[in-house]
């Protein structure tokens, strides 16, 4: 249900929103700070105060309504009407409860609702905190609560109650069609903030991850998670990152703010850790950062009747289909160094750099040329490898005439890899002894290995 929330559709139920009973009114004065309402209700035969539900985008807007004839206490229920698979009205059912001031809630520590089903089905989400903003800051849910056909309590844990002074996300949920493809209903009762004494012993945790970054680049903490203890059962309740203190062990090389957006802002590395309230999370981000050119390489001189270029500024160059074939494994961006357009490869296993629709005639040419830049260190292990492809007479892949040739570059090579400045690889094309042929070149293949995985590439071209 990943931007549920970034679009929505308003449908307000018969809803009191207007009327605010005295004990809800929030109470402003100017020597102390806004006091928010702290009731628990959000649906016990009636809604509470300013509850409005709001459908998620793409759902079955008037799948919500009241049911005077199921219900697990008092008169009436929610009633939820799941599509079936492919119903033109939505593909599936959710939305957010929203309280229209926000309360406190910070006296409970778990949403509660009954709920059942007209066929045993999970749930796909329920929770809390999802103001139906796309800017929600304390979201917590449980996935796949298995409905029954009979009622049965459901809780969701609240991560840390603390943070929820002005919450405004009451309750979500979100269903879709049985795997089978068929709808169904499902009915929720007595929806509300409880404080529990059966939930206990919090463990948070966040994801293990190391990432190669460059200065500047910015990432996002994830797999923030709580599980506790809920009558005798772990429950895992998955919480956004808002929940969390985060920490970095160098802040000259890595900053954390409060929503875990990590930015690197120096070379080194640093390690980004987390915490519930006073309770250390599990888990850790590694980040690597490194340097970025500053300085594009030497211009290259050759004529340009001389040159068929690929990426070169100073020439035009030939139409390439894409800068990362879909089967290699590599991350690719356009940057622009001292005004130069060059290409930052990074998670560099191998790209594939594919010109099929135009491929390139070098009969005439002697040498392949590129520039390349690296922050990563160079040990004995470390390799940049270049191997070009033509696709024989019949320019077609395949077909036993394809020729191709790899060459490898490493500490000792001529020139040698070397980190944080641009070696400039002027390759006679003899040197690609298996290229037998090159009048249909159609692919260019760049590899790293031995943590060369981060390369910056500039001036690549043929020429005579």
């Amino acid at each position: 249900m990943k931007g549920r929330s970034i679009k929505f559709i308003f449908f307000t139920l018969t809803i009191s929103v207007l009327i605010l009973i005295s004990g809800c009114e929030r109470k402003l004065n100017i020597t102390q700070p806004a006091q928010y309402p702290t009731n628990s209700e959000i649906f016990l035969d009636t809604f509470g105060a300013g509850i409005d539900y709001q459908a998620f985008s793409n759902t079955k807007v008037d799948a919500l309504g009241i049911d005077f004839d199921e219900k697990y206490d008092g008169t009436k229920s929610l009633k939820v009407t799941v599509p079936k698979a492919g119903d033109p009205s939505g593909w599936f059912a959710g939305g957010a409860f929203v309280n229209n001031i926000g309360r406190d809630l910070s006296g409970y520590n778990a949403l509660t609702f009954w709920a059942k089903s007209s066929m045993v089905e999970k749930l796909g989400l329920a929770g809390l905190g999802n103001d139906n903003t796309g800017t929600s800051k304390y979201e917590a849910s449980v996935t796949n609560f298995t409905l029954t056909t009979v009622w049965q309590k459901y809780i969701v844990p609240i991560p840390l109650p603390g943070k929820l002074g002005q919450e405004k996300g009451m309750f979500e949920f979100a269903a879709g069609a049985d795997p089978t493809g068929a709808g169904y209903y499902i009915w929720f009762d007595n929806i509300q903030f409880e404080k529990l004494g059966t939930i206990a012993h919090p463990r948070p945790r966040i994801s293990t991850t190391t990432a190669n970054v460059l200065a500047g680049d910015s990432l996002m903490v994830t797999g923030t998670t709580v599980i506790f203890n809920v009558n005798g059962t772990d429950q895992t309740v998955n919480a956004s990152p808002g929940y969390f203190t985060f920490k970095s062990s160098d802040t000259s090389v890595a900053t954390v703010d409060d929503l875990g957006i990590i930015r690197a802002v120096g070379q080194g590395t640093a390690t980004i850790t987390a915490s519930l309230g006073t309770t250390d999370a599990t888990g850790s981000v590694t980040i690597i950062s490194g340097a970025a050119p500053i300085t594009k390489p030497p211009v290259p001189t050759f004529p340009a009747s001389d040159v068929i270029s690929l990426l070169s500024n100073p020439y035009t160059n030939v139409s390439v289909d894409t800068w990362s074939a879909t089967w290699d494994m590599a991350d690719v961006s356009d940057k622009v160094v001292d005004g130069d357009n060059v290409k930052l490869y990074k998670n560099l296993s191998y790209a594939g750099i594919e010109f099929t629709s135009n491929p390139i005639d070098a009969g005439a040419m002697n040498y392949f040329h590129i520039d390349i830049w690296s922050p990563s260190a160079v040990s004995a292990s470390s390799v940049f490898k270049i191997k070009l492809v033509d696709f024989g007479a019949n320019g077609a892949y395949g077909g036993g005439d394809d020729k191709e040739h790899e060459l490898i570059f490493n500490s000792t090579s001529k020139p040698p890899l070397s980190t944080g400045s641009w070696i400039s690889l002027d390759i006679p094309l003899s040197s690609f002894t298996g290229l037998t042929t090159r009048e249909h070149l159609a692919q260019l293949i760049i590899s790293g290995g031995g943590g060369f995985n981060t390369v910056w590439v500039n001036n690549i071209y043929f020429h005579k």
